[in-house]
C-alpha cells in the first residue's frame, strides 16, 4: 500500500530502491530479490520502455541517444559535456521512474528498483528502510568499463577503435568516466544516511543477497 504525504508527494511503501555506483551489483540484487520474494523487478534502465514517446524538448538527455545520427559523436564529447549529459539524463530518468512506479502502486507485491532517483527525492518518497546504497570503488568503473561483454559497451569500444587516433579517443572516454565516478560522488552516497553495502570480492552473491535482505528487513 502506498500513501500520499501531506506535501502531496507519493510514498512508495511497496517499493525497495537500490542506488549507488557502477559495478556494485545493483542489477543482480534487484533481480535476485524479485525472484526470491515474488516481486516485480525494475532493472537497469527500465524507464527505457517510455523512450519512444518522449519529446526532445522535455527530455533532451534521454532523446539524445535515441535520435543520434552518428554514434561517433557520443564518444567524441569532452568530459565536461559527458558529465552534464549524465546529470541531466539522471534527472529525466527520475521523472520517468516516478511515473512508472505510480502505475505499480497497486501491484499487490513488492517492487525492487535499480534506480536513478536522487538521494533527496528518495528521502521524500520512500521509507528509510526501503533504500539501500551499493558502492564499488570509483576506479573500478573506469578500469573495468570495457571488460564486461555486454553489447552496448563493446559497441562503444568498437567506435573508439574506429577513430583516427584510437589511443587518444580511448583516453578521452576514460576521462569522461572519471568525471562521473569521482570520490566526491562516492562519498555523497556513503554519507547519505541510508544503509550501505560495499563491494567485496570475497563475498558470494548469496551472501550479498542476505545482507540486502537484512537491510530491507526481508529476512526476519
Amino acid at each position: 500500500m502506498n500513501r500520499t504525504r501531506e506535501d502531496g508527494s507519493m510514498c512508495f511503501e511497496n517499493a525497495y530502491f537500490i542506488n549507488g555506483t557502477a559495478y556494485a551489483g545493483k542489477s543482480t540484487m534487484v533481480r535476485m530479490l524479485a525472484e526470491k520474494h515474488g516481486g516485480v523487478a525494475c532493472g537497469e534502465n527500465y524507464h527505457n520502455a517510455l523512450l519512444p514517446e518522449l519529446s526532445k524538448e522535455d527530455f533532451p538527455g534521454l532523446t539524445y541517444t535515441r535520435d543520434l545520427a552518428d554514434w561517433h559523436d557520443f564518444i567524441r564529447r569532452t568530459p565536461e559535456e559527458y558529465e552534464a549529459w549524465v546529470d541531466r539524463t539522471s534527472r529525466e530518468c527520475e521523472t520517468l521512474e516516478l511515473r512508472i512506479l505510480a502505475g505499480l502502486r497497486d501491484a499487490g507485491r513488492p517492487v525492487f528498483v535499480d534506480t536513478n532517483i536522487s538521494l533527496e527525492t528518495l528521502r521524500r518518497v520512500a521509507p528509510r528502510s526501503h533504500v539501500l546504497i551499493m558502492l564499488a570503488d570509483p576506479e573500478i568503473s573506469v578500469r573495468r568499463f570495457f571488460e564486461r561483454p555486454d553489447r552496448d559497451k563493446q559497441f562503444l569500444y568498437r567506435l573508439i577503435m574506429e577513430e583516427p587516433d584510437p589511443a587518444a579517443a580511448l583516453e578521452n572516454f576514460r576521462q569522461c568516466l572519471k568525471r562521473i565516478n569521482t570520490r566526491e560522488r562516492y562519498d555523497r552516497f556513503l554519507c547519505s544516511g541510508f544503509p550501505v553495502l560495499l563491494r567485496d570480492e570475497s563475498r558470494t552473491v548469496e551472501e550479498t543477497l542476505s545482507l540486502a535482505e537484512k537491510a530491507f528487513g526481508l529476512n526476519s
